[in-house]
Order: structure tokens, then C-alpha cells, then sequence
């Protein structure tokens, strides 16, 4: 890499329609079909949008390839928010399944969800529990070539909510063996300045989910909330591990109206930035 920093590329997630719930009852060739249509290049797609291709990556990367798709990352979570000490077993056997997924598509990450508070219990131990189980799926990660990040949010019970928190999260973790994945929205809805948290820990960044938010904590469509884009395109470039992908994801009341609008939307959005 040199001096200048990665060429930046567009992805999209699919958790705008996920949201959804039962209100969309579409499948992953949609999804695909969607987003390439929005003129992305890449895509990252969770354990619950995966649908008829969980575990079928040769077929899966047969569709990516037909709509001219980069797989970016698989995205997963735990019902034990990867805090739960007699889940962690239970958790890294299926971390293992999706690395093994995620290792057919060369340079794909696998993102790990936010640590949750799922049950009582003291906050240090729930910490430790979140800190050994990214540092783990980081481990077996490298293993198979598979580069592995964890992407804290703002959701209910979250563990990984402020500055405090992601201090603590980075001081816990080996940055050898997992990454990060900043949200920029869900940095917002933390209190935090966007682009002076992606400084902090600029040297863990391994790609950028790039959302906005207004500073009530209301989503909003990109470009109409309080995140610097610009700012946060500039430290995407200079952060020395990113690959320079910046994913968009969007849940903004637009978007749930019309998920396919709504990406589009924010593609046109980034190619004002020059992306």
C-alpha cells in the first residue's frame, strides 16, 4: 500500500433489508440483483440474509460473480451476545462454520457482531468473555487466510456503546489477530465524534460501515445526518490495515419504504465524494 492509501470502493449490507423482518420476503439473488443494480461493487451479507446459500459458497460465489459482486464480509452474531462464558464454546464451533464459508472468497472478512449484555452478571466478566472470543475467532481466522473484525453498535444492551467502551474493547483485544469494523452511525448515537474515534484507533481498521445519523440518534439517509463523510473517507485512506472498502448500510425510514430506492440513493450519494 502506498503513502496515498487505498482507492476506496462502494459496498452495501444487507441489515437494511433485514430490518425488515417479516415485511420482506425476498431472497439473496435480490439482494445481489438490488445492490449491483445501485452500481456497487461489493456486498456484506449476514448469517440471516445468506438464506438458500448457508453453506454453499461455490454456488454463492457463481451468483456474486454473475452481478460483477466482491464479497466484502460475512457478517454474524450470537444469541449469547459473545458474552456468555458457558456459550463460548458453542460460539466459536460456529464462528469455525462460518470461516470455513468465508475462506472460499479471498479477502472477505468475517465481522463480528456487537458484544451484548444478554443476562446479568458483572460487566468486567462480560468484557473478558467478548475479548477472548474475538481474540479467538481472530486466531483460528489467520489460520485459514481469513482476516476477522468485530463491529460494535449502539443497539439495546449493547456492551461496546461509548469512547470508554471501545477504549476498553481495543485494550482487551490482539490487534494482530482481530480488527475493527467502525460504524459511524452507531459511533454518533455513542456520543462520540466519528472521525476523532476512528483516529484513536485508526491502525485496527480494517473496512468502514458508512452510516448516518442526525444528532438525536435518528437514522438518516447518507449525507443528511451529522456524519463527516469526508472527514471519515480521508482517515479510511490513511488507516494502514483498511482495504479500503467503505460499506453502506442504511436504516433510515426511507429505507424502509423502499430498501432498493434507498441504496441507490446513497450510491449516488458517495459518487459525489468520488467513490
Amino acid at each position: 500500500m502506498d503513502s496515498a492509501g487505498p482507492n476506496l470502493k462502494a459496498g452495501c449490507q444487507t441489515f437494511t433489508w433485514e430490518m425488515l423482518g417479516e415485511g420482506w420476503q425476498g431472497d439473496a439473488d435480490e439482494l445481489l440483483r438490488a445492490i449491483a443494480s445501485a452500481g456497487y461493487a461489493g456486498i456484506e451479507i449476514t448469517d440471516t440474509m445468506i438464506g438458500r446459500y448457508a453453506g454453499q459458497p461455490e454456488a454463492f460465489r457463481a451468483a456474486l460473480d454473475t452481478h460483477g459482486l466482491t464479497l466484502v464480509a460475512f457478517a454474524c452474531g450470537s444469541p449469547s451476545g459473545f458474552t456468555e462464558d458457558a456459550q463460548v464454546e458453542a460460539d466459536l464451533a460456529m464462528i469455525d462454520r462460518v470461516l470455513t464459508f468465508t475462506a472460499h472468497f479471498p479477502g472477505a472478512h468475517l465481522s463480528l457482531g456487537s458484544a451484548t449484555v444478554m443476562s446479568g452478571g458483572e460487566r468486567d466478566a462480560k468484557f473478558r468473555t467478548a475479548a477472548h472470543i474475538y481474540n479467538e475467532a481472530g486466531r483460528r481466522g489467520t489460520a485459514l487466510g481469513v482476516p476477522v473484525a468485530f463491529h460494535p453498535s449502539s443497539h439495546h444492551d449493547t456492551l461496546l456503546f461509548d469512547r470508554a467502551d471501545y477504549d476498553r474493547i481495543m485494550a482487551l483485544t490482539d490487534p494482530a489477530l482481530i480488527g475493527w469494523v467502525p460504524d459511524t452511525g452507531h459511533i454518533i448515537r455513542g456520543g462520540q465524534d466519528a472521525a476523532d474515534t476512528l483516529e484513536r484507533h485508526l491502525g485496527r481498521i480494517r473496512y468502514v460501515h458508512l452510516k448516518d445519523v442526525d444528532r438525536s440518534g435518528t437514522w438518516r439517509m447518507l449525507g443528511a445526518g451529522a456524519c463527516d463523510i469526508a472527514a471519515v473517507m480521508e482517515l479510511a485512506r490513511r488507516a494502514p490495515a483498511c482495504n479500503g472498502w467503505l460499506v453502506v448500510e442504511e436504516e433510515s425510514a426511507e429505507s424502509g419504504q423502499d430498501p432498493a430506492a434507498a441504496v441507490k440513493t446513497n450510491r449516488l450519494a458517495l459518487q459525489k465524494f468520488g467513490v
